[in-house]
């Protein structure tokens, strides 16, 4: 039975693209009435107590051991040890919009919700698994892909994960993507893809001209009267070494794009500002002509999802990034971080354009972290072993045809030792 909460939600959804695209659980879902609800109120108003959180208060503030101020002294004690609000602290989901507008200025005029707060963006992308994936609800993505995004959809939402070919003739598939998309679409009506750029394992981001087209592609389908959502997976965004890279993430064209197109950014400072083991991403969403009520109601449907699962993301790397934000130094000291990575990838592009093999092929890659190697003829899982028990190198084998490299952990003076091991080695094993 849905709960008379739910059932609000729904109502102000109903007739919207999100409305039509819910799961089970995404029409389950609602944001209680409950202690963080009735805490916030207290929060405003009981001005002569408040008693409704469960925190220690010494001296109207949070207490905190001595030996943790001790490791992080310039932060007050709320700013690392208090509960966070459900979908993040204000100030850095506010900060994280302006980000995203600054990088992506087609957004400017835009109307999209604010940024909610989420404990790394695998979390993320959970939480719109659990909101628009079930039994009769599919996620469409590339092959090869993370094996992250089959384990969400298939092992935790009983999904349908279905896979277009990434690339073909060396080039992206734009007209496989479409063909996947159009077949998913006439089937029930709707259709919910994940694009991921630049792409893990590849390494890929589409050009300018390839990033129209995906658009035109999404478009076409959402005015023949299906229902289109797109997650974009922007987890290594920004990370762009050559000059005909779309620089503003898919989103940006596919916010306002039409009211059958529901489209998710999933983005953070994880991979792009190198905070990994922070665990803080963002999810935004965007629809053209969506209402604040909807997006409001959209977005209490996603803290459910946050509240019945970690109850808050943790409270100190959203403190210590805020700050970090505000530190005029900090897009110069990512420029040189940045820097590294490109000279790190134009030698490996330098390798792998100079050695040619029958055994390997490099997949297109021309951003992010990584790049992959199509196994022609040697099994990708039998050259890992090889190259880890014999040359204590490690990869990854994707799938029996992709081997990962992730050259943003190579040092530049082990680049050329590393792949000649590669390509010898998967030679040898072609023999």
């Amino acid at each position: 039975m849905i709960n008379p909460l739910a059932k609000e939600l729904n109502d102000v959804l109903a007739g919207t693209v999100a409305g039509d695209l819910l799961s089970d659980l995404g029409e389950r879902l609602y944001f209680p009435k409950g202690i963080i609800a009735q805490g916030g109120e207290a929060k405003k108003l009981g001005k002569k107590a408040n008693c409704t959180i469960g925190i220690t208060l010494v001296d109207g503030k949070p207490a905190v051991l001595p030996s943790v101020q001790a490791v992080v002294p310039e932060l007050e004690s709320r700013e690392l040890v208090s509960y966070s609000p459900t979908a993040g602290n204000p100030d850095i989901r506010a900060a994280w919009k302006a980000a995203q507008i600054k990088k992506n200025p087609l957004l400017k005029e835009k109307s999209t919700s604010l940024p909610v707060v989420v404990p790394g963006l695998t979390a993320g992308i959970s939480y719109l698994a659990d909101l628009f994936l079930d039994e009769s609800k599919p996620l469409v993505a590339a092959d090869p892909s993370w094996d992250n995004y089959v384990l969400i959809a298939s092992a935790r939402r009983n999904a349908g994960f279905v896979q277009f070919q990434m690339f073909k003739d060396g080039k992206f598939n734009i007209e496989g993507l479409k063909a996947t998309l159009t077949e998913q679409a006439n089937a029930s009506g709707s259709v919910r893809v994940l694009l991921n750029f630049p792409q893990n394992p590849s390494g890929y981001s589409p050009t300018a001209a390839e990033a129209k087209q995906l658009v035109s592609i999404v478009k076409e389908i959402a005015d023949a009267g299906k229902k289109v959502m797109v997650w974009c997976d922007d987890a290594y965004f920004g990370l762009n070494y050559e000059s005909d890279i779309e620089s503003q993430s898919l989103f940006a064209y596919l916010a306002d794009l039409s009211p059958n197109v529901l489209a998710a950014k999933i983005d953070g400072p994880t991979k792009e500002d190198f905070a990994w083991g922070f665990r803080c991403g963002f999810i935004t969403f965007g629809c053209k002509g969506f209402t604040e009520e909807q997006y409001d109601a959209l977005v209490k449907k996603l803290m459910a999802a946050i509240r019945s699962s970690v109850s808050c993301s943790s409270t100190p790397p959203q403190t210590i990034l805020l700050k970090a934000f505000a530190n005029p130094s900090v897009d110069k000291e990512k420029e040189e971080f940045r820097k590294i990575l490109e000279k790190r990838y134009n030698k490996v592009k330098a390798f792998v354009s100079s050695r040619k093999s029958s055994a390997i092929e490099p997949l297109p890659f021309n951003s992010g972290y990584f790049m992959s190697l199509h196994t022609k003829t040697v099994d990708a899982e039998v050259l890992r072993q090889k190259l880890l028990k014999e040359k204590e190198i490690g990869t990854i084998s994707i799938d029996p045809h992709t081997l990962r490299v992730a050259f943003s952990s190579l040092e530049e003076d082990k680049i050329d030792f590393v792949y000649k091991a590669i390509y010898d080695t998967a030679e040898e094993l072609s023999k």
